[in-house]
C-alpha cells in the first residue's frame, strides 16, 4: 500500500513520463534544451531572537521558527518547451504575532473567536493556580476576580501564533530552434490565515548568436487580499464602539491608568478598520549580461516595482507620545513595562501601523563573476534599493565556490547590508497622533546587518542510488548567522537534494 507522499511521487514521474513519450516524433538531431526530467527536494528550518515587536509597538520579543519544504518538479515537454512546477509549504511560530491577543487568563478564557467572556469569577487561588494572574490587592477572602494579564516579552497561546503558508506555482518557458530566444510565462497562487495571493507574469531573453550576452524583460503582478486581523483591544473597540469596556473582552475587566489607578478613560479613537482590504504589486525586470573574457562574466539589472492598496500591517501596535497610557494586567509591573522584568501588564495600543496606500520601488545593481582557476570562482553582488517612502539600502554580498574534488564543493559566502530609516518610522511611543502615517516596525528602520555562511555541495558523477528511476544528481547543504545592529540575530539552515530521470 503507497502512503500520500509515495502516492504523489508516482503521480509526478508518471506526467514525466507521459511528456517524453509524446517527444517520440522530435527530430533526432536536435539539442533539447532539458534532456530529462528532474525534481527537487528543498527544505530550509529558520530561527531568530530580538526585541523589537511590532505587534507590540517597537518592543518585546521577536522569537520566531520557520519550517519550510518544497517541491520542484522539471520536466521537458519536447525539445523546446520545459514545464517547472513548484508546490511548498511553510509552516511558522511567532511569539511576536502571538501577542496579537496577548492576554492570559489561566484557562478561565477560551479565545473562540469573538473574543468574549474574557473573566471569570473563582476562588482563591490553590497552589496549582497562578498567583500572578490575580491582583495584588484583591488576595484575601471570599470570591477573587481572575484577571487577565500578558506581557509583549511573553509568548501568548492564542491561535495567531502559529500559521502554515502554502504555495503552488507553475512556469512555462520556450526556446527558439537556433536557443538564441527564449520566452516564458507564470502563474502563482499562496494562502495562510490571513493573506492571500495570485501572481502571473512573463518575460522573454534574448541571446547573441555566440552566446556571450543576453538581455531579457519580464513583468509580473501579484493580486493579494488580507483578512485583516486587528489587536485584541482595537478589535473589540470597532465592534461595540463607546461602550466597549462594558461588553464582550472587556466586560469585568480592569483597565489601569499609568499610575496603576483603576479606570475608564481608555478610548483608542484614532482607530478605524481598513476599508480597502486588496494589495497589488507589479514589477517590470530589464537585465543584461555579457562575457568580457574567457574569466570574466558581469550582468546588470534595473527592477521597477509599484504596489497599491492595504501596504500597512492591520496587527501592528502603534503607541502615540501625547496619549496617556493604559494597561491589562498586573499594575506592579508598569514601571518596568519596557524591560524584560515585566512579566505581567501590557499596553492597551492607540492605534495600527498607518501607511500611504501607494509605494514606488526602484532597485539596481549587479553582479560579476570570476572564474579564478579550476579550483576557485569568485562570485559578487551590488544592489541599490530606494523608494518614495525615503528608505535607502545598499547591499553587498561574496561568495567563493572552492571545489574540494570531483564531487564536493564548498561555499564561504559573506553578505553586507545598510539602510536608511523610511520616512514614517519611529520607535516606541515617539509618534504623536497628529500625525498621518506612522510605524513602529523595525524591518522599516535604520540597521546594519551581516550575514555570514558556508556551504557543501555533492554533484554525483554517476547517480549512486535511484528512487523510482530517478538518480540522485547532487545534493546541498547551506548554513547563515545572521546579525542586526538593532540585535536581532538569526540562524538558518537549508538543504536541496535533486534527482533526475534515468
Amino acid at each position: 500500500m503507497f502512503t500520500l507522499k509515495q502516492t504523489i511521487f508516482v503521480f509526478l514521474i508518471s506526467i514525466s513520463c507521459f511528456a517524453q513519450e509524446t517527444d517520440s516524433t522530435e527530430v533526432s538531431y536536435k539539442k533539447r534544451v532539458l534532456e530529462t526530467s528532474e525534481i527537487e527536494f528543498i527544505s530550509s528550518y529558520y530561527k531568530q531572537d530580538g526585541n523589537h515587536s511590532a505587534v507590540s509597538g517597537g518592543i518585546g520579543t521577536e522569537k520566531l521558527t520557520d519550517a519550510a519544504a518544497n517541491v520542484v518538479l522539471t520536466i521537458p515537454l519536447n525539445a523546446d518547451d520545459v514545464l517547472t512546477i513548484d508546490a511548498g509549504f511553510s509552516a511558522y511560530t511567532s511569539a511576536s504575532s502571538s501577542n496579537i491577543n496577548p492576554f492570559f487568563t489561566d484557562g478561565s478564557y477560551v479565545d473562540n473567536g469573538t473574543n468574549t467572556g474574557a473573566s471569570r469569577r473563582i476562588a482563591n487561588p490553590t497552589k496549582t493556580q497562578n498567583r500572578d494572574s490575580y491582583d495584588d490587592d484583591e488576595y484575601g477572602t471570599g470570591t477573587l476576580r481572575q484577571l487577565p494579564y500578558g506581557s509583549p516579552w511573553i509568548e501568548s497561546t492564542g491561535a495567531s501564533r502559529k500559521d502554515v503558508l502554502t504555495s503552488l506555482s507553475a512556469n512555462y518557458s520556450h526556446s527558439s530552434d537556433d536557443r538564441t530566444l527564449i520566452w516564458s510565462t507564470n502563474l502563482s497562487v499562496s494562502r495562510e490565515y490571513d493573506y492571500q495571493s495570485f501572481g502571473f507574469g512573463g518575460g522573454i531573453a534574448k541571446l547573441s548568436d555566440d552566446k556571450n550576452s543576453e538581455i531579457s524583460i519580464k513583468a509580473s503582478a501579484y493580486l493579494d487580499r488580507w483578512k485583516a486581523i486587528y489587536p485584541t483591544e482595537l478589535h473589540e473597540y470597532a465592534k461595540y464602539g463607546l461602550g466597549f469596556q462594558n461588553k464582550g473582552y472587556f466586560k469585568d475587566v480592569t483597565v489601569y491608568d499609568q499610575y496603576g489607578v483603576e479606570s475608564t478613560n481608555y478610548l483608542p479613537f484614532y482607530f478605524s478598520e481598513f476599508d480597502n482590504e486588496k494589495r497589488n504589486s507589479y514589477s517590470l525586470s530589464l537585465s543584461y549580461s555579457q562575457v568580457l573574457t574567457k574569466n570574466l562574466q558581469v550582468s546588470v539589472f534595473l527592477d521597477v516595482l509599484y504596489q497599491e492598496g492595504l501596504l500597512s500591517t492591520p496587527y501592528h501596535r502603534v503607541y502615540f507620545a501625547d496619549k496617556a497610557n493604559y494597561y491589562i494586567g498586573q499594575k506592579r509591573y508598569i514601571p518596568v513595562y519596557e524591560t524584560q522584568n515585566n512579566r505581567g501588564v501590557y499596553r492597551l495600543a492607540d492605534d495600527v501601523e498607518r501607511l500611504p496606500g501607494s509605494r514606488f520601488k526602484l532597485p539596481i545593481g549587479a553582479r560579476l563573476n570570476y572564474y579564478i582557476n579550476d579550483l576557485m570562482v569568485l562570485r559578487t553582488y551590488y544592489r541599490f534599493y530606494s523608494d518614495d517612502w525615503g528608505l535607502n539600502s545598499h547591499t553587498a554580498s561574496i561568495e567563493l565556490p572552492i571545489k574540494i574534488s570531483q564531487t564536493f564543493t564548498a561555499y564561504p559566502m559573506y553578505r553586507f547590508y545598510t539602510q536608511k530609516a523610511m520616512d514614517y518610522f519611529a520607535p516606541f511611543e515617539q509618534h504623536f497622533s497628529s500625525q498621518r502615517y506612522y510605524t513602529s516596525d523595525y524591518d522599516l528602520s535604520s540597521f546594519d546587518s551581516h550575514q555570514f555562511g558556508a556551504g557543501l555541495s555533492y554533484a554525483a558523477v554517476f547517480p549512486p542510488f535511484s528512487i523510482f528511476k530517478f538518480g540522485l544528481k547532487n545534493i546541498d547543504f547551506r548554513y547563515n548567522h545572521y546579525t542586526r545592529s538593532d540585535k536581532l540575530e538569526a540562524d538558518i539552515f537549508t538543504i536541496a537534494i535533486k534527482f533526475v530521470n534515468q
